[in-house]
């Protein structure tokens, strides 16, 4: 799916990859879904855009979660700004994953 950007816009993306605990995938689903707690915190950032959730076809407890925003730099004041609060939910869903690795931060490049 292409989506249109203004001209010089720019996206900044973060990934990340879970593997949630397999009794407790439903309350994971419910957490980093596009309305989960993690996309509710990040609305309130100046600059956030959306929060996908994917899951693996053939492996249904592997995830990848794709947090957009306008900025990078817009995402990291968000974070330093929020800083306990990121790190209280990072702590409540914890139980919810076996494991979790960022991918990366990527820029999105525009066609010249």
């Amino acid at each position: 799916m292409t989506r249109k950007r203004q001209s010089g816009s720019t996206v900044f993306v973060i990934v990340w990859e879970f593997r949630c605990r397999k009794a407790r995938r439903r309350e994971f689903e419910k957490a980093y879904s596009p309305e989960g707690i993690w996309a509710r915190f990040f609305r309130r950032g100046e600059g956030y855009i959306r929060t996908e959730l994917l899951c693996d076809r053939e492996d249904p407890l592997r995830y990848l979660t794709i947090d957009v925003w306008r900025l990078r730099k817009a995402y990291e004041q968000f974070k330093k700004e929020n800083r306990d609060e990121y790190q209280t939910i990072d702590r409540q869903c914890e139980s919810l994953t076996e494991a979790e690795q960022k991918i990366g931060e990527f820029q999105a490049i525009e066609a010249k």
